[in-house]
């Protein structure tokens, strides 16, 4: 693999077999399989001065990892996905834990035994969880809408509380919605976790933190004889869709293209620009060797901001003294301002606005969408990365 930093004035795209926009999951997956697969070679294009998406983590003035794009915690029921990643780092043993800030007292979320009898006290928590025991079995995840199907007041008892204090306002924070304004579809998959693990992914059987960090992770992955990198890169400066041809360098490209930025930023949103939400994370180093107990912390009944990470909970790196956590404050995203698109807003106009753009390069065989944003939709890493490995094996099959 060679990195390098803008393009050469002697590229040309047609010494590669794939051009591929954006070295995150869904590029850098599919990057790395076609070249040593197929033994074809591969041109990956990135925006920014560094790889590895949003996932990308790098040690700050204070010595401490950190994850610039927010925490990105690792886990997975695909053991091809888990296969595959573990060929470029080992994982830690981390599980995952978060505490919600309910009025001043820290209770697990997903709300489980524990919860309960923080919210309710020792004896009537305790009545309530051997309800849900009696209901819905032990070690299940019950979404607050099953529990209000049931058509019981202890049971309406805990979903309304879960929902007032552990959904609502964080989730009107995130939304930048009224409760009215909330889809009920979203409000029926917050579960209540009827059990004692108090894991944000209890039954998940592969987690962990990449053990020297995701940007090593992905600096493997790309670590190929046949692919290049090239960093602050615009690829719409040489690359677009005319008709059903995908033009680079002012010709049709006949390799194949991955790509994984906004859709809607290829033709220039002329139909409309695709809305998202964004975030607005800002770091503070303090003189502790801890701040919270617990890798995460959200603030579901109070303050602007939604959680604070603390990230030497999450990677177990020990440094003394010294430790950095990350508080994230939603908005409106502003594409003009430069900020970044996190959460692309699922709702029917808007799916409909991105079918038309999707529309306009699907008759094209050589061009791939692939990804959160080129996909407008919501991916965990595991996710992307198992979409992209399904990609790769079409892509493979075709040139075989």
């Amino acid at each position: 693999m060679s990195i390098a930093t803008g393009l050469p004035e002697d590229f040309k795209a047609d010494d590669y077999d794939m051009l591929v926009v954006g070295a995150g999951y869904a590029g850098s997956v599919v990057a790395r399989r076609f070249a040593e697969s197929c033994g074809a070679k591969v041109c990956v294009l990135e925006m920014r001065d560094h790889i590895a998406g949003n996932a990308y983590d790098c040690y700050d003035e204070a010595g401490v990892l950190i994850h610039q794009y927010g925490p990105h915690i690792y886990h997975t029921f695909n053991s091809r996905v888990n296969s595959f990643l573990s060929r470029f780092t080992e994982f830690t043993d981390y599980e995952h834990r978060v505490l919600a800030d309910v009025h001043g007292t820290l209770m697990p979320v997903p709300f489980n035994h524990a919860s309960l009898k923080l919210a309710f006290g020792e004896e009537r928590g305790e009545e309530l969880y051997q309800k849900l025991v009696a209901t819905f079995g032990e070690n299940k995840k019950v979404p607050i809408m099953q529990l209000r199907e049931k058509n019981d007041p202890d049971l309406q008892e805990v979903a309304d509380y879960v929902y007032e204090n552990i959904f609502l306002y964080y989730t009107m924070k995130q939304w930048g919605q009224t409760p009215d304004e909330i889809d009920p579809s979203i409000t029926g998959r917050v579960p209540v976790f009827v059990g004692d693990d108090d894991r944000y992914f209890p039954q998940a059987p592969y987690q962990g933190m990449p053990a020297e960090g995701y940007t090593s992770m992905f600096e493997r992955m790309l670590d190929h004889d046949l692919i290049d990198v090239f960093v602050e890169v615009d690829a719409r400066q040489i690359l677009s869709v005319e008709g059903n041809h995908v033009v680079v360098q002012g010709k049709p490209y006949g390799g194949e293209v991955v790509y994984t930025g906004p859709l809607d930023e290829l033709f220039q949103c002329d139909a409309g620009a695709l809305p998202y939400r964004s975030l607005d994370m800002r770091f503070e180093t303090l003189a502790m060797d801890r701040f919270q107990p617990v890798g995460t912390v959200n603030y579901t009944t109070s303050e602007d901001f939604t959680r604070i990470t603390e990230f030497k909970n999450m990677t177990g790196q020990e440094l003394e003294g010294v430790t950095t956590i990350m508080r994230e404050y939603p908005l409106a995203y502003d594409r003009e301002a430069g900020m970044d698109a996190y959460y692309p807003i699922i709702e029917p106009e808007n799916q409909e606005l991105y079918q038309q753009y999707r529309d306009r390069v699907g008759m094209i065989a050589n061009f791939h969408p692939a990804g959160r944003l080129a996909e407008y939709r919501y991916y965990d890493m595991d996710a992307v990365t198992a979409s992209a490995l399904d990609l790769s094996d079409e892509i493979i099959a075709a040139h075989a």
